[in-house]
């Protein structure tokens, strides 16, 4: 079995998010010795926005005829994609930044959103092709958006990425919350606490399901 640990957060050893997941993977490897990790963080080697250079994906021989620059990002684009789709299970640290993720996440997702890759169009609307895959999206935030209406329809972060993974076929996405981490030692506590103990339960429930399922 792969894993796939992502950090995206740029507070370094002062972020929630990637003690979070650093604690996740933990579990993981805990409960599903032999399993391999691979380790990207985003705030040190963020791939660049898209641009005309970099929009699109293209395999030989479609190469043939790019300029040197367009192969560059070609190759960023295509090993972030292989190294996705090689992943069984994605642990993803997804601080809240402005009401949704950070940039550095989000350009990652423009890289691995490659129709033909990871979905492709049909008469019938787009599939996923990336299926058989768990994601753990690890939230931090420093306010609560749970608990209210209002907070919920500001939240563009878990929101964003159900959809985006569901669109890639992973239909088995599920989320540690940490909220409210800057209200307070407090409270802060308290929200890594709580997060703690859903990793527990999230990572038994996972290894309580068939092996041959997660590494569909």
């Amino acid at each position: 079995m792969k894993l796939l640990h992502i950090d995206s957060s740029v507070l370094g050893g002062n972020s929630v998010s990637r003690q979070l997941t650093q604690q996740t993977v933990a579990e993981w490897l805990a409960s599903h010795p032999g399993t391999s990790v691979d380790y990207l963080d985003l705030a040190a080697d963020a791939p660049s926005h898209l641009s005309v250079d970099s929009l699109g994906f293209r395999l030989a021989p479609q190469t043939e005829g790019l300029t040197d620059v367009q192969k560059r990002e070609n190759a960023v684009s295509e090993a972030l994609v292989t190294q996705f789709l090689a992943a069984d299970v994605i642990v993803v640290g997804a601080p809240l930044y402005n009401f949704s993720i950070p940039s550095q996440l989000k350009a990652w997702i423009d890289r691995i959103a490659q129709a033909g890759r990871t979905f492709t169009y049909t008469e019938k609307g787009p599939v996923g092709l990336a299926t058989g895959k768990t994601v753990i999206v690890v939230s931090s935030r420093g306010g609560v958006y749970s608990t209210s209406e209002g907070g919920r329809a500001m939240e563009h972060q878990e929101s964003y990425l159900q959809t985006v993974f569901g669109f890639f076929g992973i239909t088995d996405v599920r989320f540690v919350r940490a909220e409210g981490v800057a209200m307070g030692e407090a409270q802060k506590s308290a929200a890594l606490a709580a997060a703690g103990l859903d990793i527990k339960t999230l990572v038994a429930d996972a290894a309580n399901q068939p092996k041959a399922a997660l590494a569909a």
